[in-house]
C-alpha cells in the first residue's frame, strides 16, 4: 500500500455559502486543508470590509473544534467598489485578495463589474497595494460561444489589464484550456491559476453522458479532451504557476436537478482523493505537494503549513448526500463511488 506524506495543503478556491449549507460544508474543508480562499458570491455579495470580517467570523464558528483551519477573505468587485476599503481591509488582514466576476458570468455574479475600464481605479490601488486580483475568466456576450468564453476573456480583458497594469498580480481561476495555461506560463511570476478536479478529471463528454447530467455541470464548463490534457500536464508538472483549487460549490439537489440547473460541482468531500487519482495515474505523486501544498503559498506570499497529511492509497467509500435541515440534500463528487485513496493521518 503506497502512502503519500505531504504538508498540510490548502484550498486557495472555495464556495461555502452562508446559513444552514455553511454550517454543513465548511467542516469537509476544515478536515483537510489548512486555509482555503472564500469566495465573496453570496446575496447580496462580500463588497466590504465590515460585510467580509462578519462572514469570516460565521465560517470559523461552523469549523470543527478539532481542528485549525484559517479562511482567507476576498472582496467582490463592483463598478462602486471603494479602493479605499478594499485597500485598509487588505492592511488590516481583512482581504487577502479581491474577486472579479464579469457580470451575469456565473452563481451570484449579477452584481458583477459590467465593464473592466470601469474599476481601472480599483485595480491601480490593488497594484500599488499588492493585492491580488482573481478572475473568474469567462467573457459573456450573445456572440461569444460558451465553450470559447475563456479565450476570448484573454483576448478581450485580461491581455489590455495586464499591459495597463504590469505590477498587478492575476489568479486566473479554475482555468480550463490550454491557452489559459500558456498565458499563465508566459507571466510568470506575476501570474498564477487554479485547477479543479472536475477539469482535470472530465471533458465536456460528461455532461451528457447517459443523458443530461446535472451534477457535472459547472462554470466555467468542461472543455474538450485536448484542454483537459493541457490540465493535467500543468497541474502535474510541479511548475510554481499551478494550484490547488477546488471551486467546491455546493447546490441543493432540487435546484441542481431541474429546468434551470445550478453550475457547480461540490468536491470538498472528496477533493484530495479526487487529485490524488488524477497525479497517479500521471504517474506524478512527487509532484502533488507543489501542487497541493507549496505553490499557492509561495504566490499568495504566505508561508506553507506547519503540519503535514499522510494519504494511503486505500480504497473506500466517499460520504453520501449531505442533508441540510428543511432544505434537502447536497450531492458530492463521486457519490455511489469508490475512491482509490484515504486520509489516514494529518497534524
Amino acid at each position: 500500500m503506497r502512502t503519500l506524506t505531504i504538508r498540510r495543503p490548502d484550498d486557495w478556491h472555495v464556495h461555502f455559502r452562508d446559513g444552514d449549507i455553511l454550517k454543513s460544508v465548511v467542516p469537509f474543508t476544515a478536515r483537510q486543508f489548512g486555509r482555503a480562499i472564500v469566495m465573496p458570491n453570496l446575496t447580496p455579495p462580500i463588497v466590504n470590509s465590515k460585510m467580509a470580517m462578519a462572514y469570516r467570523g460565521r465560517i470559523l464558528a461552523a469549523v470543527p473544534s478539532d481542528v485549525s483551519f484559517t479562511p482567507l477573505m476576498t472582496c467582490y468587485l463592483t463598478d462602486a467598489t471603494d479602493p479605499s476599503d478594499l485597500a485598509a481591509g487588505h492592511r488590516d488582514g481583512i482581504f487577502t485578495a479581491a474577486k472579479l466576476y464579469p457580470a451575469h458570468a456565473t452563481t451570484n455574479s449579477d452584481h458583477g463589474v459590467t465593464a473592466i475600464e470601469k474599476i481601472y481605479p480599483v485595480l491601480e490601488t490593488m497594484q500599488e497595494s499588492g493585492i491580488p486580483l482573481l478572475v473568474h475568466g469567462e467573457f459573456v456576450h450573445h456572440d461569444v460561444d460558451i465553450f470559447d468564453r475563456e479565450k476570448a476573456f484573454i483576448d478581450i480583458v485580461l491581455l489590455p489589464t495586464l499591459k495597463r497594469f504590469p505590477r498587478l498580480k492575476v489568479v486566473m481561476e479554475h482555468v480550463t484550456t490550454t491557452e489559459a495555461v500558456q498565458i499563465v506560463r508566459e507571466n510568470r511570476p506575476r501570474m498564477g491559476a487554479t485547477i479543479t478536479p472536475q477539469h482535470l478529471l472530465f471533458n465536456r463528454n460528461a455532461i451528457f453522458q447517459g443523458g443530461i447530467r446535472p451534477h457535472m455541470y459547472c462554470l466555467p464548463v468542461l472543455k474538450r479532451e485536448h484542454h483537459r490534457t493541457a490540465l493535467r500536464a500543468a497541474a502535474t508538472s510541479g511548475e510554481p504557476g499551478f494550484f490547488l483549487g477546488t471551486d467546491s460549490a455546493p447546490h441543493l439537489r432540487h435546484l441542481k436537478e431541474n429546468s434551470c440547473g445550478c453550475a457547480g460541482v461540490f468536491s470538498a468531500p472528496v477533493a484530495l482523493q479526487a487529485y490524488l487519482r488524477v497525479f497517479a495515474e500521471e504517474k506524478a505523486l512527487e509532484h502533488f505537494e507543489a501542487f497541493a501544498s507549496l505553490n499557492g503559498p509561495a504566490f499568495y506570499g504566505l508561508p506553507p503549513n506547519e503540519g503535514s497529511l499522510t494519504l494511503a492509497e486505500k480504497p473506500g467509500t466517499p460520504p453520501g448526500a449531505t442533508t441540510i435541515q428543511n432544505q434537502g440534500e447536497i450531492v458530492p463528487l463521486f457519490v455511489e463511488e469508490q475512491v482509490d485513496w484515504s486520509v489516514i493521518q494529518g497534524t
